[in-house]
């Protein structure tokens, strides 16, 4: 903020809350999706989307006998003897062909069983020369027949309301014959970074100037939590600017996320101006990195909408963000599974500790195949120096290793608890 705006410094008059209070916190008042957040979706734009009504087969699939392989339908009745060919039976039509005693039909994957066949022996057991088929062996009935229903019932239940779509999903979407179907809408999240010494990258930094990442780490981080980002630049530099600002973001968006200005500095604002607009749930958690971190809920518009007020320090800001805005992202938009798979790791190496913080240690998590358990363990090792500015610790980190207060060394070869941070939810 501008020099005329500056406070005395004072110390945080929130009161400290350990991170499973703040999960608690933040999933009591973030929103699942009403009514109102649910849309029509075509097939092509369903990847990530949840599923918001179930789906069921209208029709029996395959919706007839038809062939698993290449090569020709015939009776097994006939045993090994040769056949008579009568035509041929191809993927998408009806011959009109009829398969009887002595005689055989050549029909593709997928084609439709001929009337009259009750199997298909695969071209490389046979012989055709001119309109006769010889056979190696005698195909017993059903033999690479696939019956009408094998795979779905008319009426059967496929993906219940709820559902993460994926490639499978949506493929059983097509299936059943539905372009469309109704999904959550994705949540639009705006981010704002703050600070007087933040400038746009591609314009010129002055003494005492930092380039501005956080707001771009974070729109990818929203992005990956399938979410829509809605970028809305560095902050204005007058509290009623700012005010401004955030009135209007959270009018237009379901949410908001701001990078900066939440610590205890003398231009630090952005918790005061969320305190007249708002309710604080908390204001500092006992986290390192991520202590400012700051969770609102505004009314607008008969919605509940959250804000979640971010440190400055790059990394201070992503680990806030995976472990606390993710998941409510996550049920904003509908997903049932909301956090990431922990694991128990062995440390490959010391690592130093705050003792009175949780603290979560970037680091890179390997599984390993044990030969004298008969099974699999995962040992850590960090990305290096663990600093709340340096955001190379960022880079290659697969786990956030927690490491709980008391001790202030860690010893290779101690198990810690580690969050995954690239596997699915579960």
């Amino acid at each position: 903020m501008s020099n005329t705006e500056e406070r005395i410094m004072r110390p945080s008059a929130f009161p400290m809350i350990e991170p499973e209070e703040a999960t608690r916190l933040i999933f009591e008042n973030v929103p699942a999706p009403s009514a109102d957040d649910l849309e029509m979706v075509p097939l092509l734009e369903g990847d990530g989307r949840v599923l918001a009504e179930d789906i069921s087969a209208t029709q029996d699939m395959p919706p007839f006998n038809t062939t698993a392989v290449d090569g020709y339908a015939l009776l097994s009745a006939d045993a090994d003897q040769p056949r008579r060919i009568l035509g041929d039976q191809t993927a998408g039509r009806l011959s009109g062909l009829i398969v009887t005693p002595g005689t055989a039909v050549r029909i593709m994957t997928g084609a439709p069983l001929p009337d009259g066949a009750d199997s298909v022996i695969m071209v490389e057991f046979t012989g055709e020369q001119g309109d006769t088929l010889t056979v190696q062996f005698a195909p017993k009935v059903g033999d690479n027949v696939r019956p009408q229903g094998q795979d779905l019932k008319a009426g059967q239940p496929v993906l219940p309301a709820g559902t993460l779509l994926g490639p499978a999903e949506l493929g059983l979407i097509g299936t059943v014959n539905r372009p469309t179907f109704k999904a959550v809408r994705r949540p639009r999240i705006a981010i704002v970074s703050t600070g007087d010494e933040i400038v746009e990258p591609g314009g010129e930094a002055k003494p005492g100037q930092i380039y501005d990442s956080n707001r771009f780490s974070l729109v990818s981080a929203v992005r990956r939590a399938y979410a829509e980002p809605v970028s809305l630049g560095i902050a204005p530099d007058t509290k009623e600017e700012l005010r401004e600002l955030i009135r209007t973001a959270l009018a237009n968006y379901d949410g908001l996320i701001t990078s900066g200005g939440v610590s205890v500095g003398k231009l630090d604002l952005v918790k005061e101006l969320l305190e007249e607009i708002g309710a604080i749930h908390f204001g500092r958690v006992n986290l390192k990195p991520g202590k400012p971190l700051t969770f609102v809920t505004v009314e607008q518009d008969g919605k509940r909408k959250p804000v979640f007020g971010l440190p400055g320090f790059p990394v201070s800001s992503l680990v806030s963000f995976e472990l606390f805005v993710r998941p409510a992202i996550l049920k904003m938009g509908g997903r049932t599974k909301l956090q990431r798979q922990v694991v128990q790791v062995q440390l490959e190496h010391d690592i130093s500790h705050s003792p009175d913080r949780n603290e979560f240690t970037r680091a890179i998590v390997t599984e390993q195949f044990d030969p004298a358990g008969g099974g699999y363990r995962y040992t850590a090792r960090t990305t290096g120096a663990q600093n709340s500015s340096r955001l190379l610790s960022m880079l290659g980190a697969n786990a956030l290793l927690r490491l709980d207060p008391g001790p202030s060394l860690f010893k290779a070869g101690e198990t810690v608890p580690a969050l995954l941070v690239d596997r699915p939810e579960v």
